[in-house]
């Protein structure tokens, strides 16, 4: 392909709203444009790269006994008013209607649609094990989007279902699909993890995130140093390793003025503590109606999806400070735990060890000191994981230290168990001939994402750093001094034979321009090798190669040039 003749519009500045790495360098290597806020055209560089992702996707699925379709990206409201979704899913959720006022949504994901697709074509357990998957674009109304195509309302991905007999049959087929993403990430390029996580708006027992290690990730990792736990922030299990302190040390309940400060830092600077003796009450709300309080240390950080896992509700908010004022009887920062009859309280573990805390006194400008959790709380009903993992804590698994990590998540995998099946009635008949529930799978990528996330781990300074798996082109071939030497032409054309032929696929500079502004752009598009044909170098007989981000080049022959890149490329 020639440079010349291909839309590369490259760019030496970002858009000042490129708010991340990825952004900023798709943006100026011409991989894409913004055309509103969330959604991108994606280019002729882009759309190498991000094809290049879809074919090694799709050879895994396919190698996982995968059948590919077509599933449709608006849907009917009906199907999701029979999960239950329509009214839950939320403002991501973009709702239309056609003409004659029926009521649809553009896809963020197709849980319903296949559902329906399974229960009125799978009739028999011969059929059985299923896995559909498909190629689509998705439509989450993010009410920030940010991060170019990393959090994007518009974004391509990899969607796939499977159907089982039996809850036995539905695991060993998750562990193969875990298996499948692992491949594909590796033959991707990338360096990742996969992690224990949760399941979120798409429900199930079970699921892994598959993460892009970066330092520019959002998502946080919790990795065992010694076996192989990983989790992320959200999903990483805190054991229960404290131990109530003895009664005799109780001290009396007392309350004192804390000058109108509320918050932990500010009344332990106040009353010369450290924050481990304080106790953090947060109140919540239940479909906006029923009231829960989450009792923390006071160094500690609530997950509010364990608290509503604890719940066991999805439906559960921070409570306003017209609602704090009506359950607690005081203003925000002054509410504690005690003596709100008839209310939930879900205490974090570490809460069982805190002896004579501070806490609030539920009156106006007032805190409690000689809280004792035994003594205080007396129908309390026990404890829970509600917090996030610290450094301090030790593996769940096997005790060991943890590290901690930044990632980027591309891929994620879930046990939807019966949860989509039985309330859409997706049955099947057993050898007896009996109807059962089909037993689901939900395995997806986000195969924009992915691009976004290899550029967030590999750069440099110049530009993109591709894996060369993944990199729109093997090489980039490029040419100088053909006005003043006849002799180029014929040897470019003789290189770029020699590369076709050797299967490699070559991006060829044939612009007019100086080699300092070419060798520029090749290096911010990040193709992983460069090959100069000269006067200089053919004086020699040979070409000039220098790989992505090396210090230095060195020559090769040019009758070689072609089968030592091959061998490059391969490892060898």
């Amino acid at each position: 392909m020639k440079y010349s003749k291909t839309l590369i519009p490259t760019l030496r500045e970002a858009p000042s709203d490129a708010d991340n790495v990825s952004a900023q360098l798709m943006q100026r290597a011409g991989m894409i444009r913004k055309v509103a806020s969330g959604i991108y055209d994606w280019l002729p560089l882009g759309l190498r790269v991000l094809r290049k992702v879809e074919k090694i996707v799709r050879e895994e699925m396919n190698a996982a006994d995968g059948q590919e379709v077509w599933l449709p990206v608006i849907q009917p409201k009906q199907l999701w008013e029979e999960t239950g979704r329509w009214p839950v899913y939320g403002k991501e959720l973009l709702r239309l209607k056609d003409r004659k006022d029926a009521e649809f949504c553009f896809a963020p994901t197709a849980e319903e649609v296949i559902t329906d697709l399974a229960r009125r074509e799978i009739r028999s357990w011969r059929q059985l094990p299923a896995m559909f998957y498909q190629f689509g674009l998705k439509f989450r109304d993010e009410i920030r989007p940010r991060f170019g195509v990393m959090r994007a309302r518009e974004f391509l991905m990899k969607d796939a279902y499977s159907f089982h007999a039996d809850e036995a049959d539905a695991s060993a087929y998750y562990k193969r699909m875990y298996d499948a993403y692992k491949n594909v990430f590796k033959r991707c390029g990338l360096k990742f993890k996969p992690v224990e996580a949760q399941s979120g708006a798409i429900g199930g027992s079970f699921s892994h995130e598959f993460m892009v290690l970066a330092e520019t990730g959002e998502e946080t990792i919790v990795s065992c140093t010694k076996c192989e736990y990983a989790a992320n922030i959200e999903r990483a299990e805190v054991k229960d390793q404290y131990a109530a302190p003895s009664a005799a040390s109780f001290k009396p309940l007392t309350e004192f003025n804390t000058q109108n400060k509320t918050t932990v830092a500010d009344v332990a600077a106040l009353v010369g503590r450290p924050t481990t003796d304080f106790l953090k009450t947060q109140l919540y709300m239940i479909d906006g109606k029923v009231p829960v309080i989450a009792l923390m240390r006071g160094d500690h950080e609530l997950h509010e999806a364990k608290l509503a896992a604890a719940v066991g509700s999805p439906a559960l908010y921070r409570a306003s400070e017209a609602q704090y004022q009506q359950v607690m009887g005081c203003k925000v920062g002054f509410g504690g735990p005690q003596g709100h009859d008839g209310v939930a309280v879900y205490c974090d573990f570490a809460t069982r060890a805190v002896l004579n805390g501070v806490t609030g006194a539920n009156k106006d400008g007032l805190h409690a000191d000689g809280f004792n959790i035994a003594r205080d709380l007396p129908g309390l009903k026990g404890f829970a994981d509600l917090r996030s993992a610290t450094s301090e804590d030790p593996c769940p698994r096997c005790a060991s230290r943890t590290e901690f990590y930044k990632g980027i998540e591309v891929g994620h995998t879930f046990k939807l168990g019966t949860k989509y099946s039985k309330s859409m009635k997706a049955e099947y008949l057993d050898k007896a001939q009996k109807p059962q529930t089909m037993v689901m799978g939900c395995y997806g990528i986000g195969v924009s994402r992915v691009v976004a996330a290899a550029i967030e781990q590999g750069h440099d300074k110049d530009g993109i750093v591709w894996p060369a798996e993944i990199s729109p082109f093997d090489c980039a071939v490029v040419v100088l001094d053909e006005a003043d030497d006849a002799r180029v032409r014929p040897a470019v054309d003789a290189l770029l034979k020699a590369l076709a032929a050797a299967g490699l696929d070559a991006l060829e500079d044939d612009r007019d321009g100086k080699p300092g502004v070419k060798f520029k752009d090749i290096d911010l598009l990040g193709i992983p090798h460069r090959l100069v044909v000269s006067k200089r170098t053919l004086d020699e007989g040979s070409v000039e190669h220098k790989r992505r981000g090396a210090a230095d080049a060195t020559r090769w022959k040019l009758e070689e040039a072609a089968s030592r890149l091959k061998q490059a490329l391969s490892g060898a």
